[in-house]
């Protein structure tokens, strides 16, 4: 990857997208944004974004079937899922597409940048999830 990574952001809340696109945009390229997951797939086909920032509750399709979808499709965007879910189910789910990062959102400011380093160095991420 040479230079500033590009990022697809997607969030079906505005208020949250904003905020992620704003968090992001001084060290990455945010090369689009989504509500939902149909409008990833489509952006990721076209873009080829390097990172994925992903609401996991998203209409259409959610974030970690998109990135399923995404990776069955031959995409090699790394992922980091953003969400206020908190059940070890949606982390096992999320684990199991490879080495992802698993954000919960009211932890994003302390968490979002190290597990963007993680997976973009091959190493999952997860957030505690025990508060």
């Amino acid at each position: 990857m040479t230079g500033r990574p590009r990022v697809l952001v997607a969030d079906d809340h505005q208020v949250m997208l904003e905020t992620l696109v704003r968090l992001l945009s001084h060290d990455f390229d945010v090369v689009a944004t989504a509500s939902d997951g149909l409008a990833v797939l489509t952006q990721a086909e076209d873009l080829a974004p390097d990172l994925l920032v992903l609401d996991i509750a998203m209409p259409g399709l959610n974030g970690i079937a998109t990135a399923a979808r995404l990776k069955s499709l031959g995409s090699t965007a790394r992922v980091v899922f953003v969400t206020n879910m908190r059940g070890r189910d949606f982390v096992d789910r999320s684990l199991a597409l490879g080495p992802v990062g698993f954000v919960v959102k009211d932890r994003l400011v302390a968490d979002l940048f190290p597990a963007i380093r993680s997976v973009l160095s091959g190493e999952p991420f997860v957030s505690p999830l025990n508060h």
